[in-house]
């Protein structure tokens, strides 16, 4: 993904910040094998304690002299990575081929919201999100896709201060209304780089149906 200024720079995902990060989990546009990410930085003494920390805040092995974790990528995983590289372009294409079938085929479908694109920005569509508005429930949907052999998922069913773990982050009496609305609503439907256009009239004409 890609961002453009208004002096027409334009800069690429984890290029933006001091350290940007991605994932190559399996499902991700360039995805290895198992669990996997990388950092990146410009800047060359930042490389090197971020090398460090990633190796159990090792310069030297055996001795520690940061504490650190263990999260190096091992070598199975990075050769899949390599040899899937030079397809990424592709890949991203492919999703974004599906994303504009998805927009298109919903488009006068009021009972949705599809996702919205900045115009500045590219979008690599990890992930492709709908907004299941109010009367329809999100969970009749997915109950429905699924009779039709459609996974679709809610990957975020909790928003960040209702988890347990940052309950106490959060200031008594206060919430998050449109954070909760968002999680009650979201629900992803297909995305990979091998959506056929058969499979996607399918996931499109069988959600169209359940809305009439």
């Amino acid at each position: 993904a890609a961002y453009t200024f208004s002096d027409g720079e334009v800069r690429y995902a984890g290029t933006i910040g001091h350290i940007g990060t991605t994932s190559f989990f399996p499902s991700k546009n360039l995805g290895c094998y198992g669990d996997g990410g990388a950092l990146f930085t410009n800047d060359d003494a930042l490389a090197e304690r971020l090398k460090a920390i990633a190796n159990h805040g090792q310069y030297k092995k055996y001795y520690h002299s940061l504490v650190g974790v263990n999260s190096r990528l091992d070598t199975l995983q990075a050769a899949i990575l390599r040899a899937k590289l030079p397809h990424l372009k592709r890949y991203c294409e492919a999703r974004g081929a599906a994303a504009e079938f998805y927009d298109k085929a919903f488009a006068n479908l009021s009972a949705v919201q599809t996702p919205v694109r900045d115009p500045n920005s590219t979008h690599v569509f990890h992930q492709y999100t709908l907004r299941v508005m109010a009367p329809y429930s999100r969970e009749e949907l997915k109950k429905y896709l699924a009779e039709k052999g459609i996974p679709s998922m809610v990957y975020y069913p909790l928003p960040l201060h209702h988890q347990e773990a940052y309950k106490h982050y959060t200031p008594n009496g206060i919430d998050y209304p449109i954070s909760v609305k968002l999680c009650e609503e979201v629900l992803s439907l297909p995305m990979h780089t091998e959506l056929t256009e058969e499979e996607l009239n399918y996931i499109a004409h069988s959600l169209t149906e359940f809305f009439s």
